[in-house]
């Protein structure tokens, strides 16, 4: 018991919060990855995998431990360059600093290209080019306001709705005249939806099995 109030005094203590931060943050990183991936990965194989349970399993586990890990190493980079750089300015934060480590941490660990890298980085990029969609008027004071004053808005509807129409009509041109430019799982993804639905050959394979 005296060890573990011994630790606990250590982690509590400010002058560690810093360091301890970065590493909460690996965690949490290596965490997130697990939940996202394998369930993404384990419905994946079971839909669309080939060759033997085995393989897929193995597939299955090394997708999961590399979207996990890359997280994991895109934190501790993130948050070590902006204390590193808090650090440099006094231990005021400025504003290109989130930037600066983001830019660096993305270049280090999404910067190779893969399979499991190209379909983050384009999720995160989707992300940036929806939040130049205007946002709605603030709701009304939440009771409960959120630690650091910040919640997210939702886009406007009629602009969004605009938003939703172009990305269908440019994703789907895209697939029709231009299919070697859309990223590998969606073409796939479309390919099963859109063009194999264009043959059947009995019962079966109309409404049972796609081939």
């Amino acid at each position: 018991m005296d060890k573990l109030d011994a630790i606990n005094r250590v982690i509590l203590d400010p002058k560690y919060a810093d360091y301890l931060a970065i590493l909460k943050g690996a965690r949490n990183g290596f965490v997130y990855g697990v939940k996202v991936r394998f369930p993404h990965a384990l419905v994946m194989s079971i839909l669309f995998g080939r060759g033997s349970w085995k393989n897929r399993a193995r597939s299955i586990l090394r997708a999961t431990k590399t979207h996990a890990m890359n997280l994991a190493k895109f934190v501790t980079i993130y948050k070590s360059l902006c204390l590193l750089q808090r650090r440099m300015n006094g231990g005021k934060e400025r504003k290109a600093d989130t930037f600066i480590a983001g830019l660096v941490g993305g270049y280090v660990v999404f910067g190779e290209r893969t399979a499991i890298n190209e379909q983050i980085v384009l999720y995160i990029c989707s992300r940036v080019v929806a939040s130049f969609i205007p946002r709605d008027h603030p709701p009304s004071p939440h009771p409960y306001p959120p630690p650091d004053g910040v919640r997210p808005l939702p886009p406007n509807a009629r602009l969004f709705s605009f938003f939703a129409a172009l990305s269908w009509g440019a994703v789907m041109w895209l697939f029709d005249k231009k299919g070697e430019t859309i990223q590998p799982g969606l073409f796939n993804s479309m390919t099963y939806i859109y063009k194999d639905s264009n043959y059947w050959h009995d019962l079966r394979t109309l409404l049972w099995h796609n081939k």
